[in-house]
């Protein structure tokens, strides 16, 4: 079977690879997203998920250049604007009051590389429609979402309590947690990573 490496830190993606019980390890990837938004201002949040994908995977595998190495990320688009994470949860009041009663997207970018070299890729676009929630539930959601508010991008764990946000999605479960798991368990068989 060919090592399988996930270039990130993220706990999510984690838990999701480990209850499919598929073999993976963990290597953080040192990539400092805030420069790559800054000097690639030409592409659009969908396509920056795939280009942050890359940037993480790239430098894991060419330290492991026979590992499968999977790079994932997640970006959030409303009104066609890319939004980053909060760094201050005193921030989540005003961004969940601009996405109430409204719908936003949720990018997805895989890349799989082996040696430096992309083998595999994925984008995937998820639409959560926001409720148009009262200000008592806001207030309530405040209180009880703790560090979901800065952990992603909407302020919210969409596996948790921010499952009250939302009055619809269109898109897979699995990729609006930022990992796309059916096509991925395909590409990781056709790599041999997986039992066919």
């Amino acid at each position: 079977m060919t090592r399988f490496i996930l270039a990130s830190g993220s706990q999510i993606r984690a838990q999701i690879l480990t209850q499919a019980h598929i073999p993976f390890e963990v290597i953080k990837a040192d990539v400092d997203e805030s420069v790559i938004k800054a000097e690639r201002t030409d592409l659009d949040p969908r396509d920056m998920a795939l280009c942050l994908a890359g940037a993480k995977a790239d430098p894991v595998s060419r330290a492991y250049p026979d590992a499968l190495v999977l790079g994932a990320d997640q970006t959030m688009e409303l009104d066609g604007e890319l939004l980053d994470k909060l760094p201050d949860a005193s921030l989540a009041r005003a961004r969940l009051e601009k996405m109430r009663g409204r719908p936003h997207q949720l990018h997805s970018g895989l890349a799989m590389l082996k040696n430096g070299k992309t083998v595999w890729s994925l984008q995937q676009t998820s639409t959560i429609h926001v409720r148009d929630f009262s200000n008592e539930f806001l207030e309530s959601y405040l209180q009880q979402a703790g560090s979901a508010l800065t952990a992603s991008v909407g302020a919210y764990a969409y596996e948790g309590l921010g499952a009250q946000l939302f009055e619809s999605v269109d898109g897979d479960y699995y990729a609006i947690l930022g990992l796309p798991l059916l096509p991925l368990t395909a590409a990781l068989r056709q790599h041999g990573a997986l039992v066919t």
